[in-house]
């Protein structure tokens, strides 16, 4: 025995234990770079029940020239499946851009997650969007709720607020809330909007229905929301928020019918004498959604002010 160490078998392990930062990056990706590969698009199916839109606007006509003049900057993420077909997780729209750019093919990463892991995926980076339509937040909050239920072994059908700890001491509506930047509440409200017939549910995504009203239209069932409908299309008025709770109201006594909804709809809104009243959903499309009334007003009276060249009053022209 000759009392000196052998150290080479320790080199490797420490060498990794001790890499640097810069290095782990690389290892990392290189590690994702074998796992990206071009897919046929034919190839790939949409995540089922895709909350989030892919819109022909101009983002995606912007999307599909820097597609044809750089390529797929960023990888989309699918799973695979069955018979060697593969699923979208995240990448719905460049893949859209990508057909409309008339690529055949499209670089994926290729990854494992379970099917709730899958729907926190998706959910979290289709968020990173710059506009996001009502419908679109309702259905994602309700899609990734029910998918941390399920991962804390609870019942996702629970009502939204039950009694109910997760693993983690922290109920999946406070979790959500947190990952969101919104309050639970909202959330809530959010997840209510899925309870809306389609035709109801587009009104709320073009702001010809209010956000508040619409939550509480939520809780009429389905015969009530087609006797709406027919209100709304009959006499060319959408509920207040105080209408939309009366309606609320009579439904939860049991008294609630077309009549009664016409009668409601029929009631007379306040007003302020000489003033104008401009529909929300002629400019809504410019404004953030949680913008406020006295902001929107302001861009309004700037705009105004700057179309007839700073004069207060248009007639001087």
């Amino acid at each position: 025995m000759s009392g000196k160490l052998d150290l080479t078998g320790a080199c490797k392990p420490l060498a990794d234990i001790f890499a640097s930062a810069s290095e782990r990056e690389e290892q990392r990706k290189a590690a994702v770079a074998k796992r990206i590969i071009d897919i046929e698009i034919d190839l790939i199916d949409d995540f089922p029940d895709h909350p989030f839109h892919v819109r022909d606007d101009e983002d995606m006509m912007q999307l599909v020239e820097s597609i044809r003049e750089r390529g797929v900057l960023t990888p989309a993420t699918v799973t695979r499946k069955a018979g060697d077909r593969y699923e979208m997780v995240s990448g719905h729209r460049r893949k859209h851009a990508c057909q409309l750019a008339g690529l055949t093919v499209i670089p994926c990463e290729i990854v494992e997650l379970s099917r709730d892991d899958a729907v926190l995926r998706m959910v979290e980076s289709n968020f990173q969007r710059s506009e996001i339509l009502p419908s679109e937040k309702a259905f994602a909050y309700k899609m990734r709720l029910d998918a941390l239920k399920r991962k804390a072994g609870r019942n996702p059908e629970k009502e939204l607020g039950s009694n109910g700890a997760q693993l983690t001491g922290q109920r999946s509506s406070e979790q959500l809330a947190a990952e969101a930047g919104e309050s639970a509440a909202q959330i809530k409200r959010y997840v209510r909007l899925t309870y809306l017939l389609p035709k109801l549910l587009e009104m709320v995504d073009s702001r010809q229905l209010g956000f508040r009203p619409a939550v509480e239209l939520s809780y009429l069932n389905e015969e009530e929301q087609k006797w709406l409908l027919d209100g709304i299309s009959s006499e060319q008025t959408f509920p207040t928020l105080a209408q939309a709770g009366k309606i609320r109201r009579f439904s939860a006594t049991g008294n609630l019918n077309s009549s009664v909804i016409l009668s409601v709809l029929m009631e007379s809104k306040p007003q302020t004498t000489g003033s104008y009243k401009l529909p929300r959903a002629k400019f809504a499309h410019y404004f953030k959604e949680d913008a406020k009334p006295e902001e929107i007003e302001d861009t309004i009276e700037k705009a105004l002010k700057q179309y007839f060249g700073g004069k207060g009053n248009a007639k001087r022209r």
